[in-house]
């Protein structure tokens, strides 16, 4: 998994609500287990037309929003299915952040262990950077994931929560596992004391 410790980069927004996983990677892409090639099939049911033509219209087709690596969602963004495919798809295309006001808990989790940061703004804030977001389409932010911050193009810095355990994985770009396997020295001394305590107890 690849650190994300700070991130400058151009924003797109998409202000629908309520976007479920099944908008960001639909059902008949779910068949294979990798990571590598889901971009192409993003929000594939508003990004493409019946004959597979890109629909011209859908914000990040646009000729300004390619090279984007925030995107800017309404609330309760991921709802729906638990698939991991989700994040997945996000990463592939590009992206490796989300601002919105709210997470469905599975997506949040899985974009967490995949190394997609999923950053939590109030409702004012929100409503700010979608209105600069529509009047400049080459809008870029700063996101500080040390000092949890979210920097905004007035100057102003706020605040986005995440545990401690998530935020040390993206800081090293380590997956669960990889956290596991760095304490793997701690683990093998805390198994051999354990052991010798076991060995030398006496007997009742």
């Amino acid at each position: 998994m690849e650190a994300f410790k700070t991130l400058d980069a151009k924003v797109v927004a998409i202000e629908t609500t309520d976007i479920d996983t099944d908008q960001i990677i639909p059902a008949i892409f779910l068949k294979t287990t990798s990571k590598i090639g889901l971009g192409k099939n993003l929000f594939s049911h508003w990004r493409y037309n019946e004959n597979g033509s890109p629909n011209e219209d859908f914000i990040i087709n646009k000729p300004e929003s390619q090279g984007a690596q925030i995107l800017l969602a309404g609330d309760n963004f991921g709802c729906g299915s638990s698939r991991e495919h989700a994040p997945w798809a996000l990463m592939d295309y590009g992206f490796k952040a989300i601002v919105s006001t709210s997470f469905a808990d599975i997506f949040r989790n899985n974009s967490l262990k995949n190394g997609l940061l999923p950053v939590i703004v109030d409702e004012e804030t929100h409503s700010q950077l979608m209105s600069l977001a529509m009047e400049d389409p080459n809008l870029s932010l700063s996101i500080d994931l040390e000092s949890q911050k979210l920097n905004l193009p007035d100057g102003r810095a706020v605040e986005f929560p995440i545990d401690e355990f998530s935020k040390t994985c993206m800081l090293e770009g380590l997956d669960q596992l990889g956290y596991l396997q760095k304490q793997l020295d701690t683990i093998i001394a805390f198994e051999a004391e354990y052991g010798d305590r076991v060995n030398t107890k006496t007997p009742a």
